[in-house]
């Protein structure tokens, strides 16, 4: 008699008002295998990993873990059962240490006395490189750290099934790869992983199967090896690879269509590392830093005299490993964190100490990488979220906020950008990650004028065709004539949108690297382990 499936759901139903999330979805994970759920924003996945990890309960359906009848009503009970998670939101407490977070109340199964933990945590990071600090406190840590201790939650509890809701978009290279191994090693052992990803590449690399939901249902499901990208395309996005940029088709390791021309880049800046033979903009740069210097809480440099110059319709992008400077870069010119010395400047600008209302008025838009936190007000409507800052324009007399006006307004914004939505009214919380993304960076795009758009993980969470879109976006927007700074960990996007990358190294940037330069890549590469001979950006310039 054959071992049962170590999850097995049938006909599962999921509604939140008129939207149906799931519809009738059927799911077999095998044990010892690394299962793959695969969809565009807004398909279900984070509903199906909710439902599965006990934070929900479904309108209809049954569940049966390892043969038995599985029916969580709270993620205690989905813990007590086997199932550890790690939802695409951090449910870490800031203002607690890591070493309280592993030890709450929640995760109190463990009956871990704090002299033990230190020792299960070396293990960990010996094992899968997922070091971590038990004595650092978690508002202290940079988002990649965070997702790390996640992971590290959920690992100390040597789960039968891992539920991992994507859970690499914050991780470097080399990060990625320790946990796609971990996933193997997990499955290996005779238990199961549930990964929800839309990055092909993971899947093909971790996967043994696959199952595509769009629109809350089912389009497909076999073993990875009958699904290779030119088939997953299609079932995840409802259209042929064919459709897509060829240079996001390349990234996923597409043939581009017949006669496909390439997309337009944009116009290359004066500017270090610009070809001679481009003439420089007139006017000044669209986003200037000189000698930005910033410190941690315990005194060490997070960014040591960062300079750099972007003109108007230029993509730079900032690659490097997570905790080099990237999210205090961000913070700063989102006016969230004060230098220590050196000056900020948007449009010839001066906006070192200026309220961030004061920088969205300068027509400097910020996409932080934190969207669920620092990029909405999740209790707000999605019309609201959309116009922050901007509400005065719905207002009669001065003083009534006319909400149909907003509302239409909103409307064709979510058409414009294909946000997934109950309607403008809804809760901002009710999105999925990658649709609130998208209002995020709907928001940031509107500003009128629009000097420079900051965008920090634009494309963190996003399924193959929005990850299309926001790329498109930005094109779009250094082609009005806006500068662009795009911090991403996805070299490979980097490489396809920008005209420059630089490099944040222990808080300085290094390079830059033109993107029509053959041996981009490896450069960037070395750049990013600090290859020696770097040199700081504005050094590069002079």
């Amino acid at each position: 008699m054959s071992a049962p499936p170590a999850l097995e759901i049938t006909g599962l139903t999921k509604s939140f008002g008129p939207t149906r999330a799931l519809d009738e979805v059927a799911l077999r994970v095998e044990a010892g295998t690394v299962h793959c759920v695969l969809g565009e924003n807004g398909a279900g996945k984070s509903t199906l990993c909710h439902l599965v990890g006990g934070g929900l309960t479904p309108d209809a359906g049954t569940m049966r873990l390892y043969g038995q009848r599985y029916a969580p009503t709270r993620p205690a009970d989905a813990l007590a059962a086997g199932i550890a998670t790690v939802h695409q939101h951090f449910s870490l407490v800031p203002t607690l240490t890591v070493a309280e977070n592993l030890l709450l109340p929640a995760a109190r199964s463990l009956r871990l006395p704090r002299r033990a933990l230190a020792a299960l945590l070396d293990a960990l990071e010996e094992a899968y490189g997922l070091g971590v600090d038990p004595a650092a406190r978690v508002d202290g840590l940079p988002v990649g750290i965070r997702q790390r201790v996640e992971i590290v939650k959920c690992l100390l509890h040597e789960p039968r099934l891992l539920l991992l809701d994507e859970p690499t978009g914050v991780l470097a290279p080399a990060e990625v790869d320790a946990l796609l191994d971990t996933c193997r090693r997990i499955a290996a052992d005779g238990r199961a992983v549930v990964l929800i990803t839309h990055k092909l590449g993971e899947a093909a690399r971790a996967g043994d199967a696959a199952t595509v939901l769009r629109g809350g249902r089912v389009a497909g499901s076999a073993p990875l090896a009958e699904l290779p990208a030119k088939k997953l395309v299609p079932l995840m996005i409802g259209r042929a690879p064919a459709d897509l940029a060829p240079a996001l088709a390349a990234t996923l390791g597409l043939e581009p269509a017949p006669g496909a021309d390439p997309a337009p880049a944009p116009a290359a800046a004066a500017g270090a590392g610009a070809g001679a033979d481009v003439p420089a903009p007139a006017g000044p740069p669209a986003l200037r830093l000189r000698g930005v210097s910033v410190r941690r809480g315990d005194g060490s440099p997070a960014l040591d005299g960062v300079g750099l110059d972007l003109a108007p319709g230029e993509i730079l992008g900032i690659a490097g490993v997570e905790g080099n400077g990237q999210s205090e870069l961000m913070a700063v010119l989102g006016g969230a964190l004060a230098v220590e010395s050196g000056c900020v400047e948007a449009g010839g600008v001066d906006l070192t100490r200026a309220t961030p209302r004061t920088r969205t008025a300068a027509g400097l838009g910020i996409v932080p990488e934190d969207r669920h936190h620092e990029g909405c007000v999740p209790e707000l409507s999605v019309a609201e979220n959309l116009f922050l800052g901007r509400l005065d324009a719905f207002r009669r007399f001065g003083v009534l906020l006319d909400r149909p006006a907003m509302h239409r307004a909103a409307g064709r914004v979510l058409t414009e950008y294909a946000v997934r939505a109950a309607g403008p009214g809804a809760p901002m919380s009710s999105l999925s990650g990658g649709n609130q993304q998208k209002v995020v960076l709907a928001r940031e795009l509107a500003l009128d004028p629009l000097v420079c758009l900051a965008a920090a993980q634009p494309t963190r969470g996003l399924d193959v065709g929005a990850v299309d879109a926001v790329l498109g976006r930005l094109r779009e927007a250094a082609a009005r004539g806006a500068g662009v700074l795009v911090v991403s960990s996805e070299l490979d996007e980097l490489l396809a949108v920008c005209d420059r990358i630089a490099v944040a190294y222990r808080g300085r940037l290094l390079g830059p690297v033109r993107t029509d330069d053959p041996e981009a890549r490896s450069t960037v590469s070395r750049l990013m382990l600090g290859a020696d001979g770097s040199r700081p950006l504005l050094e590069a310039a002079s």
